[in-house]
């Protein structure tokens, strides 16, 4: 899985996923050779990365034990994690056909990983415990329509879209959009806290955490639920029902397409040439959780934008874990956390492989970049929650 040998990334972690739905157990090495995958030979598991043009190499079980000698060296920034079975894969996603696409979605499709999608009935009927992994679609949970409406309030998409969520919410009984989505956002944390795996990206992260701070309030305006907004909102968040953020400030123009001021989005003057994020290399034998997730053939990744494009520094909760950042920028891409049982990690930026993604511009086509960096990141969430558990020290 390194940078030359491997001539398609994305779609080995999809022979990975695969290996695990035959019941074969999968050694993940973190940090040698970019992260590679060894499993017992097969000719159906061999025949399998040929028909998905996945690099491999067949090597002998006296070579394997010198590779287990070289991670084993404490001084060796490796170890070895191992993959036991499937992961139970869920997107929350609407129905109806949004003109933006998902890159979450769109690599699991590239990389030949099963998923089902849910949405609000689902959550609400307390079915996300068949699943061990869930993302976030590109989604607003504050019930303000992605703050779309400057610009696309006339849309057939945006009318449509606006019918639906409050069909819904009427149909479960809430008077509001934002009474809904706050309804799916604690079943949500719920989900996390029980053991699950969530991960998000662009606008389903930091409208996740302001959904939860303003339980007690009402921040949207009369264009998104037919009152005004509470003159004291900004004083009634309650950070500490936040999973990443702190302290931020909403931005309560019903015009502006900005939710708050966790996004560095329009304050962010980063030129595109320069528009990187490094990630941090983690101590493989004593942080095995967060080596995996930035498990990867390079350390530096080229930026992208979005909605939510990066989290400024400042509002990170000191809980955070920053695992990917541009320190001069003052921003982080690319955080995680536990809370009870289960993981959170949150991804800055629409699309790892279209900089600057519009309103209906069409989807990235990932043959085009089967080596993405940007992507892997997201691939190793989905194969994380296949690690062996080690047992917690007393």
């Amino acid at each position: 899985m390194d940078e030359v040998s491997q001539k398609n990334h994305l779609k080995a972690y999809g022979v990975a996923y695969f290996v695990l739905t035959k019941n074969q157990k999968i050694d993940w090495l973190l940090n040698y050779k970019g992260g590679s995958f060894v499993f017992d030979q097969y000719l159906e598991l061999e025949n399998e990365c040929k028909i998905r043009d996945v690099s491999y190499e067949v090597i002998p079980d006296a070579k394997y034990t010198a590779i287990l000698t070289e991670i084993a060296d404490p001084d060796a920034n490796m170890d070895i994690v191992r993959l036991e079975r499937a992961p139970k894969i869920a997107v929350y996603t609407p129905d109806s056909k949004l003109p933006w696409d998902d890159a979450v979605t769109m690599v699991l499709t590239y990389a030949e990983i099963p998923f089902e999608k849910v949405y609000d009935d689902e959550l609400l009927e307390d079915k996300l415990v068949k699943y061990d992994w869930l993302h976030l679609h590109h989604e607003d949970f504050t019930g303000q329509y992605g703050k779309f409406y400057a610009a696309y309030r006339a849309a057939p998409w945006y009318i449509t879209d606006v019918a639906k969520n409050e069909a819904m919410a009427k149909k479960h009984g809430f008077s509001k959009v934002s009474q809904l989505k706050l309804a799916i956002s604690k079943k949500i944390k719920n989900f996390v806290i029980g053991g699950g795996y969530l991960f998000a990206m662009c606008s389903a992260t930091d409208s996740y955490d302001i959904a939860l701070a303003a339980e007690e309030t009402d921040i949207c305006e009369v264009m998104y639920d037919g009152d005004a907004q509470d003159a004291q909102a900004q004083q009634k968040l309650d950070y500490t029902k936040c999973l990443a953020f702190k302290d931020f400030r909403l931005v309560t123009n019903p015009y502006e397409y900005e939710y708050s001021d966790i996004d560095a989005t329009t304050s962010r003057q980063v030129p595109f040439n320069s528009d990187y994020f490094t990630l941090f290399t983690f101590s493989a034998k004593f942080d095995p959780v967060p080596s995996m997730l930035c498990q990867n053939h390079t350390t530096t990744v080229k930026g992208f934008m979005g909605q939510t494009t990066a989290f400024k520094s400042r509002v990170i909760k000191s809980s955070t874990l920053v695992m990917g950042e541009n320190k001069a920028a003052g921003e982080a891409r690319y955080i995680h956390g536990e809370l009870g049982k289960g993981t959170w990690t949150f991804y800055g930026g629409h699309d790892p492989e279209d900089y600057q993604h519009q309103v209906d511009d069409p989807p990235t086509d990932l043959s085009l970049h089967p080596n993405s960096p940007g992507y892997r990141l997201i691939l190793n969430n989905v194969l994380f929650p296949a690690a062996k558990k080690k047992p917690q020290k007393t």
